[in-house]
């Protein structure tokens, strides 16, 4: 556990992170408890996320969650007849019409209800037992050499992303990457960008844990040479040289 824990430092000291990587676990079996976890009442899944991110330890259940969306992904409940139909997301603004509400839940990827039984999300190098997932919410600049570790992972690879811009912590960083084994990204969606702090300027990602070694690996290779030589922006620096030179031989006035 404790080389888990360290290497999940070194994710955050490479990418220069400005908050936690997560371990998220699912609990389908009624368990012990955790120490000094707090178990969150009144809390969309992204606002737990929120608060593993800047370091909390958080327990989240069927009694807790409080976004209907989630709570049906989870399958800790159905999902609500205003979902189903469409007429919730069209009340928000975010579809034009009911039908295309309908479409964007019917593909949604979901856990089989009244399965789950918790999910336990904390900081990764504090983590007390091993996760199922990990997450990452951060600029995108920094997402982006996650997802080269895992193409170099994958051997070159390309990754195809899921997204209905719906359900961005819970489904498609979350669910998904646990039902299909894969990594999956988002933008973020209405629900997150409202009810929790991910600034404009980042996204998300998850994974599953067991790729995790391969991944730190590989940000290792990354950080030798590529994501220190692209952060130091030599071509746009030459770039602009170039045509200060050229506005200068122009201009008079600017010799």
């Amino acid at each position: 556990m404790d080389n888990k824990k360290k290497k999940a430092i070194l994710m955050k000291k490479i990418l220069n992170l400005n908050t936690y990587p997560v371990g998220v676990k699912f609990y389908f079996n009624l368990h012990d408890g955790l120490n000094n976890t707090k178990k969150l009442n009144g809390y969309r899944y992204c606002q737990a996320l929120m608060e593993a991110r800047h370091g909390g330890h958080v327990i989240l259940n069927a009694d807790g969650i409080s976004c209907p969306a989630a709570a049906a992904a989870f399958g800790f409940k159905p999902l609500t007849d205003v979902l189903k139909t469409g007429k919730g997301l069209k009340g928000f603004g975010i579809v034009k019409d009911e039908k295309t509400g309908v479409e964007m839940f019917s593909g949604m990827t979901v856990l089989e209800q009244n399965k789950l039984k918790e999910l336990y999300l904390f900081p990764l190098e504090e983590a007390k037992v091993l996760p199922d997932i990990v997450i990452v919410e951060d600029e995108v600049e920094k997402i982006m050499w996650i997802v080269l570790a895992e193409i170099n992972r994958r051997k070159g690879e390309r990754i195809e992303s899921s997204t209905a811009v719906l359900q961005a912590t819970c489904v498609d960083t979350t669910i998904i990457p646990f039902v299909h084994k894969k990594l999956n990204m988002s933008f973020g969606c209405y629900g997150c960008r409202d009810a929790t702090d991910i600034g404009p300027n980042e996204a998300v990602l998850g994974f599953p844990f067991e790729f995790f070694d391969d991944v730190i690996s590989n940000l290792e290779f990354l950080s030798q040479k590529a994501i220190p030589f692209s952060r130091n922006k030599n071509a746009y620096i030459v770039l602009k040289e170039k045509f200060a030179e050229k506005a200068e031989k122009k201009d008079p006035f600017l010799k």
